[in-house]
């Protein structure tokens, strides 16, 4: 092949995205971070973002947060305005499908192309510093006389800690359609909201919690894990008598109308950020457990958990 013939091949293929990883130039990468700043999807996407640079693999990351409707309007916007594009990436999540479930936004994440599951984490439950309730159990036992005395805060309706706290209830004898849940936009809003003891109880990842837990600014009292998880001194919610197991985990997709060449060039991007120091950082400070899986056995993962989701939250009372 002639030299002139042989770049302009190489050109063409630079800008379709199908060069192979190794041969192509880091890029530009824009982040959509569907929830307002300061909460799990936030600290994923920025997460990702920095070991992404710290591979190799970008040379810059943009990120925009668009918070509501358990990610629903992001993903609107990102189905929308992302088309076509080979460096758009979009964070998500568990508490994405449940959101989905209940509130059936006009968009569909079949729109859009799935990438990555990065991590999986459990939810912990905490109570304000000056709480007058100390144990889970106090909780349920005023949950018992008087469901909507207790104000659960968490994330948007649907979410990971939404459904957790409808389990409880069904487990405890409690009508879940009477729990009184706070949902908000963002992890910010919902720590700030049991800081300020505007709610009764809190439910989230415990890397959202973990700085407010250690300085004492929040008790906490359960987590949604079969086991303690380690390194954390706190009970279970089976070791309490209440048989409630729920995990979460968050990953990344693609935009929609990418080609199958630039959504496998986009996931070994990804692949190679979770390999960077930046990333197994990350993992650390956050006890996040790595739980990468691509390709078909990725979207296979993303429908099996619509169909177990959905199962839950009918059982739950919640749909």
């Amino acid at each position: 092949m002639r030299r002139d013939t042989f770049l302009k091949s190489v050109a063409a293929m630079a800008v379709a995205g199908t060069l192979p990883l190794q041969a192509r130039a880091a890029v530009s990468v824009k982040m959509m971070i569907p929830a307002n700043p300061g909460g799990g999807w936030d600290t994923t996407g920025r997460a990702l973002g920095k070991a992404l640079q710290d591979a190799g693999v970008a040379s810059s990351v943009s990120y925009d947060n668009k918070g509501g409707a358990a990610g629903a309007i992001g993903l609107a916007q990102f189905v929308n305005g992302s088309k076509g594009d080979p460096n758009a990436m979009m964070v998500m999540g568990a508490v994405m499908l449940g959101g989905i479930i209940t509130g059936k936004p006009p968009v569909s994440l079949s729109q859009a192309t799935p990438i990555a599951r990065l991590t999986s984490e459990y939810n912990v439950f905490v109570l304000p510093a000056n709480s007058p309730f100390k144990t889970m159990k106090d909780v349920v036992e005023q949950m018992k006389k008087d469901p909507g005395s207790v104000k659960w805060g968490g994330g948007s309706r649907g979410s990971t800690e939404h459904i957790a706290a409808a389990m409880i209830a069904r487990d405890v004898g409690v009508d879940p359609a009477k729990i009184n849940y706070v949902a908000f936009r963002g992890g910010g809003e919902a720590t700030a909201a049991i800081l300020g003891g505007n709610v009764t109880i809190g439910g989230s990842g415990y890397s959202e919690f973990a700085e407010y837990i250690n300085t004492g600014k929040m008790r906490a009292i359960a987590v949604t894990s079969e086991a303690r998880l380690k390194g954390v001194n706190v009970p279970t919610l089976k070791e309490q008598g209440v048989n409630v197991v729920l995990g979460n985990w968050r990953g990344v997709f693609g935009a929609a109308g990418i080609t199958p060449d630039q959504a496998k060039a986009l996931t070994e991007m990804v692949v190679k950020a979770t390999k960077s120091k930046a990333w197994a950082e990350a993992l650390e400070k956050n006890n996040w457990t790595p739980a990468l899986l691509t390709g078909p056995a990725f979207a296979s993962f993303v429908d099996d958990e619509f169909a177990s989701l959905r199962a839950v939250m009918v059982k739950s009372g919640m749909i």
